[in-house]
């Protein structure tokens, strides 16, 4: 971690070396604050100039050598002038020294923290640059910039420009190069925002963080803790850039470390404004304007984690209090203003509304701020919030995979009452896995009809995951059909049902009872927290089983999916990350879909019941892509994660098995998993995941073994992909109609199942010398150009392996070298060349050197 890549800049650095290489500009210096990447860019910039074209001098200016004279660009400069020289003098005897070593070539000047030059040095930088030499230089924002360099940009001499902090995905590429692998999405984005676009200081937080062992591997990914390590060095680089305080400044500094965002007025009041001005000027804070209001910010995310933790606690506490007091006395009227003020008083040891942080502890958990909501739903009930506190705490607590700690929490209810009963089952069950939690449920009598509602509900959902579904389905009706159903009850069987029209292939009506239920989440969050999960599940299902790639962008667009990668949610993490595989690999962006699907594993590692539906998806990603090897390794470990509790997936499982046979050549073992898959989703009713995996037979060349079920399935099955997948399966030896199914689908996004129909094409007309060949090839070769690696069988058949000297003949051919040329290049014969070409014209199917080209396209480079 001493030395990493260069990453991003890209627009800075060619801005750079434009300059340097200009006849016309004189130069380009750039400010920006310490640690921003200044100096490294100023480097790769002028490493890059040849130097038998332009004379480079680097020099480095520090504090040890302002007060020298010369002492900046001492570096670059002769050892000992002459005596006796005027300071004009020996200004001038420096620009000779420098031209000598030039020989003629122009004069490029690299100077950082020039800033900290010492005036002579500032005055030869000064003359140099007016003397027709190119200065790029470096400065660090708010220090005072010596009057010879500031004139060179006043006096339209040179260019002055800000650099900017690194960008969220700049962040993280850097992030990716320090540990030396990929980083988990939740742990980059969080990491990267702390960092604040800052490359030192992102570097110091994640050697922090690894060597504090907050930093972990899971499947290849790294994964953050969410718990910040401060070391020595981190906490310097920060008081480097804060400076020194006066009392004022500190006070502004440390309110709005504790209270950010804070409003610009109750800042005001609460600070002299004469502070609240310095210290925005030294860029400690940032004001921030959201159409009518103007928040107070910290100029950099770690200025906060640094100020806070050395607070004395006596003044912390009254800061805190001070801030909950006049956000209070304005009304609380922001949205986020209950959780603030909820953390603010627990802080300062003034919470003493329990329903204030009961409050704030379900909002935290809508935000899945897990860690906050954990912290504050203890303290509401150790307020005496009552029950509703326990079972969100508990709740939390199985988000993050703590069940043992949330049946010791659930043990503290002072009844068992149904919704005890329930909250019970469902860490039994999803956070331990025993499957006697449905049992149990059945076993229970109640009276009251609201509560065998809710105690239905739940046991209809965990049937659900246990495949009981004639059972499932019995006890959602029951629900529905109870008057005296609660809201919560009625939501959970409604995303049983939800969840069951979905796989039946009634997407508008599972779409539509999800409206429902999304729409009435204000009256089961607070009740039933775990609903969210029942939700997201359902969510995830319907999309996915209607390859709906709008609705799927529009959850990953949505705010969910930025709360629940910032916010630590590992489930919500990895479902997010499983969505993005999924719909990556539609579109044919095959390395993106398995980068998604390792991000999944990564998250839910955890996670006692889902860790290996990732690594099915895994595996079927690998299949496509050729790694056979992996998606091997993917299903040993999906197998080994878990016993098998939930049952409710296999289609997911089968299908991956099926992939990976298939990719290895294991064709009929392929078809036989499909097969027999196929027969038991008929007999649970999963009529989607049927058609799916009969579309996959017809992907795999056995359309003659789908086509009949297929065209029945497209009449009920709903989706704008079913009609598509009837079309594809009736085409048979129709290679016109396989490639108008294949722009169809090209139309629609799905490049893959658009290049395996294309590749059918190809193989059809090849098989029958037909000249349409050549412009199914080009549509195919097209569509792969807009795919990343993708070999799966059917392209495969049309993408034949040719030796080494075969391709470069076959290429040369392609473009219009003659045989006897190719012979004279390859040292061969033309007899050989030609022997050659005939061998690939074989094996592609093509008649000649005209239908070459495209042929060639379609093979991996």
């Amino acid at each position: 971690m001493e030395h990493w890549d260069f990453i991003g800049r890209s627009a800075e650095l060619s801005r750079l070396q434009t300059v340097a290489t200009s006849e016309t500009e004189r130069g380009l210096i750039l400010s920006g604050v310490a640690g921003i990447g200044k100096s490294r860019l100023l480097r790769e910039a002028v490493s890059a100039l040849p130097a038998d074209r332009w004379a480079v001098f680097r020099a480095s200016a520090n504090i040890a050598s302002s007060g020298l004279p010369f002492g900046g660009l001492a570096q670059i400069l002769p050892a000992d002038p002459p005596a006796g020289l005027s300071p004009a003098g020996l200004i001038r005897w420096a620009v000779d020294s420098l031209r000598a070593v030039a020989d003629g070539r122009p004069i490029v000047l690299a100077v950082d923290d020039a800033h900290l030059l010492d005036p002579p040095s500032a005055a030869l930088a000064h003359l140099l640059v007016r003397e027709d030499a190119t200065l790029l230089g470096t400065l660090r924002t708010s220090e005072p910039v010596p009057p010879p360099v500031s004139a060179l940009w006043t006096e339209g001499l040179v260019s002055h420009a800000e650099l900017a902090p690194l960008t969220l995905e700049e962040s993280r590429a850097l992030l990716t190069t320090l540990v030396g692998g990929p980083v988990e999405a939740g742990s980059a984005q969080r990491l990267s925002r702390l960092g604040g676009g800052n490359p030192l200081l992102l570097r110091e937080l994640v050697m922090a963080a690894v060597s504090g062992g907050e930093l972990v591997q899971a499947y290849g990914f790294w994964r953050w803790t969410g718990r910040l390590a401060l070391a020595p060095s981190l906490a310097e680089l920060v008081d480097a850039r804060v400076g020194r305080l006066t009392g004022g400044v500190r006070d502004v500094l440390e309110l709005v470390s504790f209270g950010e965002p804070i409003g610009l007025p109750l800042l005001l009041r609460a600070a002299d404004p004469a502070a609240v001005e310095e210290a925005e000027e030294r860029g400690l804070i940032r004001v921030v304007e959201d159409e009518r209001r103007r928040d107070v910010r910290l100029g950099h995310p770690l200025y906060g984690e640094v100020v806070r933790r050395r607070c004395p606690v006596t003044r912390a506490r009254r800061l805190l209090a001070t801030l909950a007091d006049l956000v209070e006395e304005a009304g609380a009227r922001r949205r986020d203003d209950l959780l603030r003020v909820a953390v603010w008083r627990l802080d300062s040891g003034t919470a003493q509304d329990s329903g204030l942080l009961f409050g704030a502890a379900t909002q935290a958990f809508g935000k899945f701020d897990m860690m906050l909501a954990r912290r504050l739903a203890a303290a509401a009930r150790d307020a005496g919030a009552g029950y509703p506190a326990i079972e969100l705490l508990a709740t939390v607590l199985l988000f993050l995979d703590e069940p043992l700690q949330a049946l010791a929490v659930l043990d503290e209810a002072p009844e068992r009452d149904a919704r005890y009963i329930a909250a019970r089952a469902t860490v039994e069950f999803f956070g331990l896995g025993d499957v006697r939690a449905a049992d149990t449920l059945a076993a229970v009598e109640l009276t009251d009809p609201a509560d065998v509602a809710r105690i239905r509900a739940l046991e209809s959902f965990i049937r659900l995951q246990l495949n009981h579904l004639p059972r499932a389905r019995a006890l959602t009706a029951a629900v529905a059909d109870e008057p005296a159903a609660a809201p919560p009850a009625r939501a959970l069987a409604q995303c049983v049902t939800a969840f069951l029209r979905a796989v039946d292939g009634d997407f508008e009506g599972s779409r539509k009872l999800l409206t429902v239920v999304e729409a009435e989440t204000r009256s089961w969050r607070r009740d039933t927290p775990t609903l969210q999960f029942a939700f997201q599940t359902t969510q995830g299902t319907l999309v996915s089983l209607a390859h709906d790639l709008p609705a799927i962008d529009r959850i990953l667009a949505a705010e969910f999916a930025d709360l629940a990668l910032a916010g630590g949610f590992g489930f919500g993490s990895g479902w997010i990350s499983m969505l993005q595989a999924s719909v990556s690999l539609l579109r044919g962006r095959t390395g993106d879909a398995l980068r998604a699907s390792e991000q999944a594993c990564a998250a839910l590692s955890s996670a006692r019941l889902y860790d290996g539906g990732a690594h099915f998806g895994r595996a079927k990603i690998a299949a496509m892509r050729g790694d056979v090897a992996l998606a091997t390794a993917s299903l040993e470990i999906a197998e080994g994660a878990r016993e098998g509790t939930l049952k409710l997936y296999y289609p997911w499982r089968e299908q991956a098995r099926a992939w990976t046979h298939a990719c290895a050549g294991e064709m009929a073992a392929a078809i036989r998993v499909l097969s027999e898959t196929v027969v038991r989703a008929r007999a649970d009713g999963f009529h989607a995941h049927e058609l799916l995996l009969l579309y996959d037979m017809v992907r795999l060349g056995r359309a003659d073994l789908a086509v009949e079920r297929i065209t029945d399935l497209a009449e009920t099955v709903g989706g704008r992909v079913t009609p598509l997948f009837a079309r594809h399966a009736r085409a048979g030896a129709d290679g016109e109609e396989h490639l108008a199914v294949a722009r169809e689908f090209t139309l629609l996004g799905y490049q893959v199942f658009a290049a395996e129909a294309a590749a059918t094409a190809v193989r059809i007309f090849r098989t029958a010398r037909d000249a349409r060949a050549l412009p199914a090839s080009t549509l195919l070769a097209d569509i792969l150009a807009r795919c990343d690696v993708l070999r799966t069988p059917a392209l495969r058949a049309v993408q034949p392996s040719l030796t080494v000297r075969e391709r470069q003949v076959a290429e040369l051919a392609a473009g219009g070298v003659r045989s006897r040329e190719i012979a004279d290049r390859l040292f061969l014969s033309p007899r050989t060349v030609e022997n050659h070409l005939q061998r690939v014209y074989t094996k592609l199917g093509v008649n000649g050197r005209s239908e070459l080209a495209p042929a060639l396209r379609l093979l991996p480079q």
